[in-house]
């Protein structure tokens, strides 16, 4: 007789992944604001969509850092509360399809990681691939398209500023950031949450626990960069934000440095200008 438990999970076949009463794939908070910033968190949700199940994992795993980033959620949208910035979340779990990966990156539709196997990820056909890209990630960066698009309509086009968590331990490897600034081709937001981040006493990591250099830093890549806007990725260690505590901290350090960006990237424009003028009246 076959032991069932090594048996593989079979995922439900179906042509509808989301039902008419569950949650869309994102949501926008302050759709009306004309700030120049926009809030991204691509990993805010543990939520599973009913069609799949629990995908063979129990409660635990499906609440772990590999399915969610733990209290990035709760941060950004009490950031969006506070502020009042137009924000865009992710509002199913990264084990459904990662919205930061490529979908061509294995992570995207991630099968094991950290110790975990992710049984209804095993095996996954190019059609189940693609209607978890058509209910979920395309919907989702498709608003996080038109938010920039209206934003720069009415003013300016707005600095970019993800919002993710990692977890203290990976791999059994203790990490020692409490928080960490992502960067590639941009550093002027950079250089603003590594100061500030720095003189509020933090151990700040520049482009760890991860890089933003790294491929499979998809938002920003494929939102920012491409259009040149300032960008910035920033981690905050899960728990310094697992609790509506630690939250609060971290929301209203994080709330006066969001707050200042439009006033420092137009000072620091300025004084650009001015270099560029100088050097032209020398000249």
């Amino acid at each position: 007789m076959p032991d069932s438990s090594k048996q593989d999970f079979q995922e439900p076949r179906q042509r509808q992944l989301l039902s008419a009463d569950e949650p869309g794939p994102f949501k926008v908070l302050n759709p009306l604001s004309e700030q120049p910033v926009l809030l991204v968190c691509d990993h805010a949700s543990c939520r599973f969509p009913a069609s799949l199940g629990d995908m063979g994992l129990d409660p635990f795993a499906r609440r772990c850092h590999l399915a969610v980033d733990i209290g990035a959620g709760a941060l950004t949208e009490q950031l969006a509360a506070s502020l009042g910035f137009t924000s865009v979340l992710a509002q199913y779990s990264r084990l459904i399809v990662d919205c930061n990966r490529e979908l061509m990156d294995p992570g995207a539709f991630l099968q094991f990681g950290d110790g975990v196997l992710i049984p209804g990820n095993r095996s996954l056909g190019q059609a189940d691939k693609d209607l978890r890209a058509e209910a979920i990630y395309w919907p989702y960066h498709d608003a996080i398209k038109q938010q920039i698009e209206r934003l720069t309509n009415i003013g300016s086009a707005p600095a970019f500023v993800t919002v993710h968590s990692f977890t203290p331990v990976m791999d059994g490897v203790a990490r020692p950031w409490q928080m960490g600034v992502l960067w590639d081709a941009d550093t002027s937001l950079r250089d603003i949450f590594l100061a500030d981040f720095r003189a509020a006493g933090y151990v700040v990591g520049d482009n760890e626990p991860y890089s933003g250099k790294a491929p499979q830093d998809f938002t920003i890549d494929h939102h920012a960069e491409s259009a040149g806007l300032p960008h910035v990725g920033i981690e905050i260690r899960q728990d310094l934000i697992d609790s509506d505590d630690g939250v609060k901290i971290i929301a209203e350090l994080m709330h006066d440095i969001i707050e200042s960006i439009p006033r420092r990237l137009a000072n620091s424009g300025a004084n650009n200008e001015n270099k560029r003028t100088s050097v032209h009246d020398r000249g």
